[in-house]
C-alpha cells in the first residue's frame, strides 16, 4: 500500500468514433498530496499524457505542451477546485496513516534510462533527456556530472508523473554540446536506493578518421578475399595440369 500517500484519481471513459471503428479514450484527473514534504500536485491527463497540472504557488493552470492548448480549454475553476482537492487530500492523508498506525511507506526504485533528443552532431546544440520512472514515494534528487564534474548550468526538471500502478516517473534536461570524449551522467538518489544510481552516457558518432579507418579495412578486406580467390584459382587449375 502506498502508505502515508492519498493519491485521488477520477477516471472518466470516453467514446469517439474514428473511420467507422469504436476507440477508447480515458482522462483522468489526479490530487497527490504526502506528509513527507513533497510537494502536492493536480493535474489532468489523456491516454496517460498530462494535459496541463495546477500550479499551486502561481494559483493557475500550466499546459504540459502549451503548442497543444489550443485544442482544448481549461475549464473556468480548475485552480479553485484543486485547492480544495488539495486540503481535502492533506486532511485525508493525516486521517488514513493515524487509522493504519503509520505504516512504512511502499519502497520502489528507479529505473533511469539516458537518451540524446536530436540526431547527434558533434559541435550541434543537443539536449541530454533522463527519464526516471517506477518510484516510490516521491522524494527524490537528480543531479548532472559531466566528466565526473557537477553541471547545474542548463538543467531542467519536470514534476512528478503517476504511473497505472501510482508509482511516479519524471524528467530531467541538460542543454549541452556534444564533443567527442566527454562523458556525461545522469545521477539519481531514492530512498529505495542502497547507494546512488548513475547512468554514463558519451557521444557515439563516427569521425572523419574513424570512416576512412572503415573504408581502409574494408578495401584490404575485398583485396585479402580476391588475393584468397585468385591463389585457389591457380592452385585448382595447377593440379589438373599435374
Amino acid at each position: 500500500m502506498k502508505s502515508c500517500v492519498f493519491l485521488a484519481a477520477l477516471l472518466l471513459t470516453v467514446w469517439t468514433a474514428v473511420q467507422a471503428e469504436t476507440v477508447t479514450h480515458v482522462t483522468r484527473q489526479l490530487t497527490a498530496c504526502q506528509n513527507n514534504g513533497t510537494l502536492p500536485e493536480d493535474d489532468y491527463e489523456l491516454d496517460d499524457d498530462e494535459l496541463f497540472h495546477i500550479d499551486f504557488d502561481k494559483k493557475e493552470a500550466v499546459p504540459r505542451i502549451p503548442d497543444f492548448a489550443k485544442y482544448w480549454s481549461i475549464s473556468e475553476g480548475a485552480v479553485a477546485r484543486a485547492e480544495t482537492d488539495r486540503q481535502t487530500c492533506i486532511h485525508n492523508v493525516a486521517g488514513y496513516a493515524k487509522c493504519h498506525e503509520y505504516p512504512p511507506e511502499e519502497q520502489d526504485p528507479p529505473r533511469v534510462t539516458l537518451f540524446h533528443e536530436n540526431d547527434l552532431e558533434l559541435g550541434k546544440p543537443n539536449t541530454l533527456i533522463c527519464f526516471i520512472d517506477g518510484f516510490h514515494p516521491a522524494a527524490i534528487k537528480v543531479t548532472w556530472t559531466k566528466n565526473t564534474l557537477p553541471v547545474t548550468e542548463g538543467v531542467s526538471l519536470t514534476q512528478y508523473y503517476s504511473n497505472k500502478d501510482f508509482t511516479l516517473n519524471m524528467f530531467s534536461y541538460l542543454s549541452f554540446t556534444p564533443e567527442l570524449g566527454d562523458v556525461y551522467s545522469c545521477q539519481v538518489q531514492h530512498s529505495a536506493l542502497s547507494e546512488r544510481l548513475t547512468t554514463f552516457w558519451e557521444p557515439d558518432v563516427q569521425t572523419d578518421s574513424d570512416v576512412g579507418e572503415t573504408v581502409f579495412c574494408a578495401v584490404g578486406l575485398t583485396l585479402g578475399l580476391l588475393g584468397v580467390a585468385v591463389g585457389t584459382f591457380f592452385l585448382i587449375k595447377g593440379n589438373k595440369c599435374n
